[in-house]
């Protein structure tokens, strides 16, 4: 299936998404061969399948179904890139950890994936995305292990918050941040929904900063 060429606007997104409601599909990418010049700047939107990587990225674009989602988690298989602006993208790679794929094609996603991190120069930073009620699992840990050694700037969205009471999610966060200080200093948390919109101001302001606007 591919991304609708005109995704339908989400009604009451703030005036500071604007930019980020122009965001259009550019590409699919299944080798580095495939990938945009790597000048610019973009962001990357990692995690496990069922953290709600397209959900998020819809929402903060604005706009239903630039991203596909699915009930079946993993079927983001190839890394999506979507223009914002001139030399400016959003990138939402495979998810981990469930999608039911031959260990073949698991294999290239892997080392295309690390190779991406690791060497691509336009990425200014990465949203990981992580269920608040499962969070900091041992691929996400992985993860963040790979990414320190590059020194990449890692934010943390904890997202369906709204699925926990506001004490519990608070908890939840304050937790996520002292795990995250103590293994993985630098990287930053918040709390995150797609149901509530909790937390997209917060996450407009980062998206800013690394894309340079």
């Amino acid at each position: 299936m591919r991304n609708p060429s005109n995704p339908i606007p989400i009604e009451g997104a703030s005036t500071r998404a604007a930019r980020y409601r122009a965001a259009r599909f550019l590409n699919s990418v299944n080798a580095l061969s495939q990938l945009p010049p790597d000048t610019g700047r973009e962001v990357a939107f990692a995690g496990r399948s069922n953290a709600g990587k397209s959900s998020a990225l819809n929402l903060l674009t604005g706009q239903r179904g630039l991203a596909r989602t699915s009930k079946t988690p993993g079927r983001t298989q190839l890394l999506n890139f979507f223009l914002v602006g001139p030399e400016r993208y959003l990138v939402d790679l495979p998810g981990y950890g469930f999608a039911q794929v031959p260990d073949a094609i698991r294999r290239h996603w892997q080392a295309l994936l690390e190779r991406y991190l690791r060497e691509r120069q336009a990425l200014g930073g990465l949203l990981l995305l992580m269920d608040i009620r499962q969070p900091l699992t041992d691929l996400d840990r992985r993860l963040l292990d790979r990414l320190a050694a590059r020194g990449l700037p890692v934010h943390v969205l904890l997202t369906k918050a709204d699925k926990l009471g506001r004490g519990k999610a608070t908890a939840a966060l304050r937790q996520a941040r002292e795990t995250l200080d103590s293994d993985f200093p630098g990287v930053s948390a918040q709390l995150f929904s797609v149901l509530t919109r909790e937390g997209v101001n917060e996450a407009h302001a980062l998206l800013d900063r690394w894309l340079g606007y």
